[in-house]
């Protein structure tokens, strides 16, 4: 399993690779087109009032399968925690499950799930993202939901994915722009500003939601490659704990046999 893992590992670092430059390019894109006088004409954009957050979606990104440490218990325990904090500030959350393991506990833990996913596996697609979004996205707009948060595991390395929330809803602007107010000069836009946001806005809250899946993905089988490689080194230690033993008591064992054998001839010649 450690070898399996260790091959996954590879091919799902490749996408979250894969995954940054176009996410990056997005948001810059997106911070550049940017004004406040834009902002009040996309829901998307649509901040919370002094109220407050009185309803949010929370999705929860786990794996499919365990033998991976604490992986999928540190992503539940950030859920639980993110539940206790909005449930103090007096605010409904709706459950979202991605994942066999978060889908289970809270199964077990007889609490309310909004939807849950178990389809997706080791190999998220930008279809996938869309799926889970897009009703997502459609509620806020309507105003059934104030907020969208996603709890997923970050992928900084091999040995490092750590639980991780982000607030993907409503959009926050990111700090890229470099035309002030509204435009950059780089770009020539047509038909205009307003209509290119229109159809990035949905584009860029659905790659947050597939970075959070390949994150995710990738982030489990470094934890399972680490979790089996411990699990071997554990075993091999184990095993070398035992053959001393055996050996040990089949040294007395003989050592014991040979002293009898010796005693019982000096007896006879005695």
């Amino acid at each position: 399993m450690e070898l399996v893992a260790t091959s996954k590992l590879k091919r799902a670092q490749d996408r979250v690779v894969a995954a940054r430059p176009y996410a990056a390019a997005l948001a810059e894109v997106i911070g550049d087109l940017y004004s406040p006088e834009l902002a009040e004409r996309f829901t998307l954009l649509r901040q919370p009032g002094l109220g407050g957050v009185k309803k949010v979606a929370l999705v929860l990104v786990t794996a499919n399968r365990g033998l991976c440490g604490a992986f999928n218990a540190n992503l539940i325990r950030e859920a639980r925690r993110r539940m206790e904090d909005l449930a103090k500030e007096g605010a409904t959350v709706d459950l979202h499950l991605v994942g066999k393991k978060g889908i289970g506990f809270f199964r077990f833990a007889k609490r309310a799930i909004a939807s849950q996913r178990a389809d997706i596996g080791d190999r998220p697609t930008a279809a996938h993202a869309a799926e889970i979004m897009g009703p997502l996205m459609k509620a806020f707009e309507a105003g059934a939901l104030d907020a969208v948060e996603v709890v997923f595991a970050k992928f900084n390395s091999a040995v490092s994915a750590p639980p991780t929330l982000q607030r993907v809803l409503p959009v926050t602007p990111p700090k890229t722009g470099k035309g002030g107010a509204g435009t950059s000069a780089n770009y020539i836009l047509k038909p205009s500003a307003e209509a290119i946001l229109e159809r990035l806005l949905p584009l860029y809250v659905e790659n947050q939601m597939f970075r959070a899946l390949v994150e995710t993905a990738a982030g489990f089988q470094g934890a399972q490659r680490t979790a089996m490689k411990n699990a071997t080194d554990n075993a091999g230690e184990i095993l070398g704990v035992l053959t001393r033993t055996y050996n040990r008591a089949r040294q007395a064992q003989i050592t014991q046999e040979i002293a009898e054998i010796v005693g019982g001839a000096e007896a006879l010649q005695g």
